[in-house]
């Protein structure tokens, strides 16, 4: 089978085209789709309803498109429909597809026989589309921050006091304890930290040592100056005094973060608001940012200046936000909150004072007790790390929760 859909070098490829022009056949992938790519979309890209056929129809009425995605659910021979597409997309066009199959014949048929850079099983995600689609339609190929070691988390408050350190622990413990990934717990607030509180547990102060004298750290170091709090879950922090500063010597944070990232499949920052410049290369190298915000008006206002601030393409992956304490006295409804945000929040958690004032109190995670806080955190654990199939759900049509990964 010839590589039908095999774009040119990047040298060959006419420049001025629209950036991409994507053809799915269901409202939810067009969603995730037009969230991820809302700054192409303003440069002039599409995001249509439509089949592979209709995507024939209009590559012949428009400018040629820098990428194209199409939507292979439904037909009846995705190959042969590939195949006749092929015909009207111009050399240099970067294709990828989403669909329903899930096995790796025909992964390996369509990106190896055919041509096409990528393909993604539905249904998709934002950080899918983020991590395996966005560097080729940027005309970057696959990203190497990403193809290689465990993924960063930074989890921020739009604000102080509005629990971001509640929802970075409890995100650690979910990720360690059900969905049983190697998890590192960094405390980036070196003087005034409260995840190992939260944990009944002290950070040992490693964290400084490791950015000060990066020359000195290795993944035994790392290793040691982690205690472990279970079977998969690790703390790294400080408790320094609140008026003793770091001396971070030069690519200390990212030498730091590559050696964690070889040891542990998911690293949760929690890093405070008012940040060093540490802080901000910490949130830069993070693969996923998640953002915390409370119903209050102070908070609401915080939230839009920071989203706005994150939400670019070449920001990576798009922010989740995260709407904490709903239901709180004297706070904005669910109705003022969306509208002033003008979208609903991604995770979204009611106001649990008892359940969160006990649980921080004897330093037991409350989302080891299932409840709607528990479901909320593990809905926000599902946004960044999709969880893997069961064998039941690989077999059952459309189940696959989580596409074959290269």
């Amino acid at each position: 089978m010839p590589d039908a859909l095999t774009p040119l070098a990047d040298n060959e490829v006419r420049s001025g085209r629209i950036p991409v022009v994507a053809y799915l056949r269901d409202k939810d992938t067009e969603a995730v789709m037009r969230e991820v790519l809302a700054d192409l979309l303003r440069d002039g890209g599409q995001v249509r309803r439509g089949t592979i056929a209709d995507a024939k129809t209009g590559l012949q009425q428009m400018d040629t498109p820098g990428a194209l995605i199409v939507d292979v659910s439904g037909e009846r021979d995705p190959f042969a429909a590939l195949e006749d597409l092929a015909q009207f997309v111009e050399p240099g066009v970067r294709v990828l597809v989403v669909g329903e199959r899930a096995d790796m014949e025909f992964y390996r048929q369509v990106t190896r026989g055919l041509g096409v850079l990528e393909y993604l099983c539905k249904p998709v995600n934002r950080d899918q589309i983020s991590r395996e689609f966005l560097p080729w339609i940027m005309g970057r190929g696959p990203s190497d921050v990403t193809a290689r070691g465990g993924r960063i988390i930074a989890v921020t408050g739009v604000r102080g006091g509005v629990g971001a350190t509640t929802v970075a622990v409890n995100l650690a413990v979910e990720l360690a304890e059900r969905r049983r990934h190697h998890t590192l717990l960094l405390d980036a607030d070196l003087q005034g930290g409260t995840g190992g509180l939260m944990l009944a547990n002290e950070a040992e102060g490693g964290l400084r040592a490791a950015l000060e004298h990066p020359e000195r750290v290795d993944k035994l170091l790392v290793e040691r100056a982690a205690p472990r709090l279970g079977d998969r879950l690790a703390l790294l922090g400080a408790e320094d005094r609140p008026d003793s500063l770091p001396n971070v010597s030069a690519g200390a944070v990212r030498h730091l973060l590559d050696l964690l990232r070889g040891r542990y499949n998911c690293i949760v920052i929690d890093l405070p608001r008012l940040a060093l410049p540490m802080h901000r290369e910490m949130q830069d190298l993070a693969h996923q940012r998640v953002l915390v915000m409370d119903p209050t008006l102070p908070s609401l206002r915080d939230a839009l200046r920071m989203v706005g601030t994150y939400a670019g393409v070449k920001s990576g992956s798009p922010p989740l936000l995260v709407l904490n304490r709903l239901g709180a006295p004297g706070t904005l409804d669910k109705k003022q909150v969306i509208a002033a945000l003008q979208r609903t929040p991604d995770i979204i958690i009611p106001f649990l004072p008892k359940l969160l004032h006990t649980a921080t109190t004897l330093g037991e995670p409350a989302v080891r007790k299932r409840g709607a806080f528990q479901a909320a955190i593990a809905t926000l654990a599902h946004e960044i790390l999709p969880a893997p199939a069961t064998e039941a759900e690989v077999k059952r049509p459309g189940g696959l929760r989580k596409w074959f990964r290269k």
